[in-house]
């Protein structure tokens, strides 16, 4: 064990994470800036993203208010106004900085304008894209420029288990305690099994989201929702956990993998029809913007298709679109479906919801604070009011990068205002051992994505949650039991968080008497008038 100091700790290595080191090392040359990363600096759910980012870029036929409008319908009514205008109108000159730095979006043939793309909810073509890699991209610009600094640090292979506040140091600390500060981070160092002790002045959690609490889901196996679950036990505020999106068209594939592979909404942007096996189209009977509906209407519709129709999946034709023009824009995709058997130039291809993404989480202001003073959140992992009840296409990239930027310009106006707190003890294993049976650990893993999937997926009832709710509690019980009783591993904590994941969004679905969004309930199908966040 050993104590380790820094001015800025970040935890995640994402968009969010590393536009923040970059910006904050830019304007505090002469301080530390630290990120940690429980896997390698390139793996996180930026890498991930296929569609692209969302911004207003062509001014002759497209102007912010179209992009406003958009995103406050896709949110059904629970978007914060003023922040959705925050991240649009601020959102263009964070995608140029982005350009300046190295990024590569696919531009039209033999010209200079961009090649826009259109997805679903949006009125506009405005999606700046690079063919089906974007995050992929987008991550390999921001690691570039990240090594360029040489006051950023960062530590791979760094589980991060709980926040530090005055309950290390002996204080009672409970949801209404006023003042809760954050010192740091414990955080295992997976290369030698050491738990240390992080000190720092300011912490930004932008860990991402927690799909994995679902069987199927287009996120990488490392999200799960690790700073949510940790500002919780922090006593954090955490909101929105009913609204997780389910991506419509995650590729079928009846040998399973996980994570699930993602046909970008791109897709249906760029012509793809969604049919059934007999190849009739039926999003005429769920919305009129038919296969380019916003997701929730999407994925509720492929739902209650197969249901109806006792089908494993739906499809999405692309037949028409041509062989080398969808090649040319899709090149993942294509190659994904002829491995496993399906040419989308002669085959449609199939699809199924699956989980893709948290509008909910660590409840932060327009600056980025969370309710805990000196730690703040970007990213998915926070729930900044943009999204509300469903996110729009492509704005997950856009909203991390300004708030990125907004943390950037406080952090150094309060640094000096922050101080280390040095009296911080080790982190205590005292009475602990090895675990003996791995396999508890494993089975409880499965057991609860197939509780989650099962009970709280894209249709739910009472009925249904408080079932979830039961079983819950003994996975709950029965891990805890684990954690106090033998030695922390990676695979322990992330069914520890995932528990807490699965917790927070079936008891605020249990609490949200009314279906909006992304929560559809078959005891309240109807949108009640008033609007209020769940606050946990």
């Amino acid at each position: 064990m050993s104590k380790l100091t820094t001015d800025v700790l970040i935890l995640g290595s994402g968009v969010a994470g590393l536009t923040l080191a970059i910006k904050t090392a830019r304007k505090l040359p002469d301080h530390k800036i630290m990120v940690l990363t429980k896997t390698d600096e390139g793996e996180s759910n930026t890498r991930y993203a296929q569609g692209g980012v969302a911004a207003v870029w062509d001014l002759d036929k497209d102007n912010f208010e179209k992009h406003i409008a958009d995103t406050l319908d896709a949110g059904d009514g629970l978007c914060k106004e003023d922040v959705v205008r925050i991240v649009v109108e601020e959102g263009p000159e964070r995608v140029r900085e982005l350009i300046g730095w190295g990024a590569h979006f696919d531009k039209e043939k033999n010209q200079d304008a961009y090649d826009l793309a259109r997805e679903g909810g949006h009125s506009e073509h405005r999606i700046l894209h690079f063919k089906d890699l974007t995050g992929w991209e987008i991550q390999r610009t921001l690691m570039e420029e990240a090594k360029k600094h040489p006051n950023i640090q960062v530590l791979e292979h760094y589980f991060a288990l709980d926040f530090i506040t005055q309950h290390h140091l002996g204080r009672m600390v409970i949801r209404v305690t006023p003042g809760i500060e954050c010192y740091g981070c414990y955080a295992l160092n997976k290369k030698n099994n050491a738990i240390d002790t992080i000190l720092s002045r300011v912490t930004v959690c932008c860990t991402g989201g927690g799909g994995q609490v679902y069987k199927a889901t287009t996120n990488p196996v490392i999200a799960t929702g690790d700073g949510v679950a940790m500002t919780y036990r922090a006593k954090g505020r955490v909101e929105n956990m009913e609204f997780m999106q389910f991506h419509p068209t995650s590729l079928y594939n009846p040998a399973g993998e996980n994570p699930s592979f993602l046909v970008s909404e791109a897709v249906r942007g760029h012509g793809g029809i969604l049919k059934s096996a007999e190849g009739e189209e039926f999003m005429q009977h769920y919305d009129e913007r038919l296969s380019l509906a916003p997701r929730d209407i999407v994925a509720r519709a492929i739902d209650s298709e197969m249901k109806k129709r006792g089908t494993d999946c739906m499809y999405l034709d692309c037949r028409h679109i041509g062989e080398k023009d969808f090649i040319e824009h899709f090149p993942t995709i294509h190659a994904k479906c002829l491995k496993i058997g399906v040419n989308p130039a002669k085959d449609m291809i199939p699809v199924v919801p699956a989980c893709h993404y948290m509008c909910g989480g660590i409840m932060v202001d327009a600056m980025g604070r969370s309710s805990i003073q000196r730690l703040y959140a970007a990213g998915e992992c926070s729930s900044t009011g943009l999204h509300g009840a469903n996110r729009l296409a492509s704005n997950s990239l856009l909203e991390a990068l300004v708030f990125a930027h907004r943390i950037a310009q406080e952090i150094p106006e309060k640094i000096n205002d922050w101080q280390l707190q040095n009296n911080v003890p080790d982190w205590n294993a005292e009475g602990t051992m090895e675990p003996k049976e791995m396999v508890l650990i494993t089975q409880s893993m499965k057991e609860l994505k197939e509780v989650m999937s099962y009970y709280v997926g894209i249709v739910r009832s009472n009925q249904r949650l408080k079932r979830a709710l039961d079983r819950l509690y003994l996975l709950y019980q029965e891990t805890e039991e684990l954690y106090q009783t033998t030695s922390i591993s990676p695979q322990l904590m992330e069914l520890r968080n995932l528990i807490t994941i699965a917790y927070l969004i079936t008891r605020s679905a249990a609490h949200r008497r009314e279906s909006r969004g992304l929560h559809f309930t078959t005891d309240y199908p109807e949108q009640l008038d008033f609007k209020e966040f769940s606050v946990l």
